[in-house]
């Protein structure tokens, strides 16, 4: 089988080359979790838990070298890789304590000599094609509520992040997952098509809204269970009356965050213009007080941006947005070499003619737009093909909810942003996806609905 290099995006050396997989190797694994999901889905619940807890211990002891490894092959700062790695802790127990329940047999009508109830069976054989950019987080919201529900998981992570989803499969087998059950596919997209041409039962992608539309062509034919997370433009409204200091704030975290690197990302900001221009002013100079560098630095804020190709993209959209009259508040160009670097950018006097207001930047780049009110500020949040997150700064909560209320998106916040809860559903609408992870529906969607009509004789 052929190599696969793993580069550190903050320097573009090569960490290692790992084995990868093949058409073959990837059909004798899924033939493998085919034969050994039923022995799986009849493994009692309590020992799958059982299982679950175990790899939360060993990610919990592992938890410094698993973050140093994230940040070398994906370039997120390491205080952000052992964020992601403390935050996927409440997720673990939030599916630990709620599987169970969610899929229990749900008796629904007793009449005379006729019993109906409905139980949740096993998908079979799961396919998750994973992201980078937080590789623990969406590859574990499939995962683990995959295996408790007991399927079998055909997990390809993303060729950017290799190191982290070899390392999330080996403790899962570690704690008791056999192998055959939960495989890991190595590879770049190729892998990844040879993987949607399997027998599978369902399909959970997360990543880009081209590539979910292509997987999507791929198994129209063979009514597969689909799920997409995919892209977003997250817009945010800062109402005349809130503080614009404190949301400034909030949002420049928002923006920047894992270096812009989040589909939850705000990427589009609509200000009053009555709080504008204070609201810039304390923006840009939260984002100023950013700090770059290496990502292995604690103190590092802004790391490296993942893809190489992705600089081309960060600079067409500020080039075309200063060409069609924005005005560029610091940053705008690829930082000096070795490695993928691109400072904090932010563009003012900005509107919907330009890129970086409809198209998804994922990087440090952030649009600011001067709006008259409410009415105007709706209408420019819903002018767009996504539809993952949305969010309103406002002391007034009834006013937060007319608006959100209105806004098309899966989730909405109210005077915060870049949130995402174990209890709640995780969806989209739009190029931003189809079906959901996380809340009790995250872990039934594993599973399809059986109908019994019971009659006594």
């Amino acid at each position: 089988m052929p190599n696969l290099p793993i580069h550190n995006p903050a320097t573009g050396a090569v960490i290692t080359e790992v084995p990868a997989d093949d058409a073959a190797s990837v059909a004798k694994k899924a033939a493998a979790a085919r034969a050994a999901q039923p022995a799986w889905a009849a493994v009692p619940m309590s020992e799958r838990l059982a299982i679950v807890e175990a790899f939360r211990a060993g990610v919990v002891r592992e938890l410094e070298p698993l973050a140093a490894t994230l940040t070398r092959e994906v370039g997120k700062p390491v205080a952000q890789s052992r964020n992601e790695l403390n935050g996927l802790l409440p997720r673990l127990d939030f599916f630990l304590e709620q599987a169970e329940g969610a899929v229990r047999d749900e008796h629904l009508f007793v009449g005379g000599d006729m019993r109906e109830k409905v139980s949740h069976v096993p998908l079979g054989v799961v396919a998750n094609i994973s992201a980078w950019n937080y590789p623990w987080f969406v590859g574990c919201n499939v995962i683990v509520p995959a295996l408790l529900t007991g399927n079998a998981v055909l997990y390809k992570p993303s060729e950017y992040a290799t190191l982290t989803g070899l390392a999330i499969t080996r403790l899962l087998h570690e704690a008791g997952v056999p192998q055959q059950v939960l495989a890991c596919l190595v590879g770049a997209g190729e892998v990844g098509a040879a993987l949607v041409e399997q027998p599978i039962d369902g399909l959970f992608f997360t990543g880009s809204a081209a590539t979910g539309q292509r997987i999507a062509r791929s198994l129209a034919g063979r009514l597969v269970k689909l799920q997409l997370e995919l892209g977003g433009k997250d817009p945010t409204y800062v109402r005349a009356d809130a503080d614009p200091k404190a949301a400034a704030e909030s949002l420049a975290d928002g923006a920047m965050y894992n270096t812009g690197q989040s589909c939850c990302s705000v990427e589009r900001i609509y200000v009053h213009e009555a709080v504008h221009d204070a609201f810039v002013a304390h923006f840009v100079a939260a984002v100023a007080a950013m700090k770059a560098g290496d990502p292995m630095d604690s103190g590092t804020y802004i790391g490296a941006i993942t893809r190489a190709p992705q600089l081309d993209v960060l600079e067409a959209q500020v080039r075309d947005a200063v060409a069609k009259g924005a005005t560029l508040l610091g940053g705008g160009a690829r930082g000096p070499g070795p490695g993928n670097h691109f400072p904090p950018t932010v563009l003012t006097n900005v509107d919907h003619r330009m890129d970086v207001m409809r198209e998804e930047s994922f990087g440090p780049v952030i649009g600011i737009q001067k709006v008259k009110g409410d009415d105007e500020a709706v209408a420019l949040m819903n002018d767009t093909r996504y539809g993952l997150t949305a969010g309103v700064y406002t002391k007034d909560e009834a006013a937060a909810r007319a608006l959100l209320a209105r806004v098309r998106a899966g989730t909405v916040y109210w005077n915060c942003c870049d949130r995402v809860s174990p209890r709640l559903p995780w969806s989209g609408v739009g190029d931003s996806g189809i079906g959901l992870t996380l809340g009790v529906a995250g872990i039934q969607t594993f599973t399809r609905p059986k109908a019994w009509h019971l009659r006594s004789p």
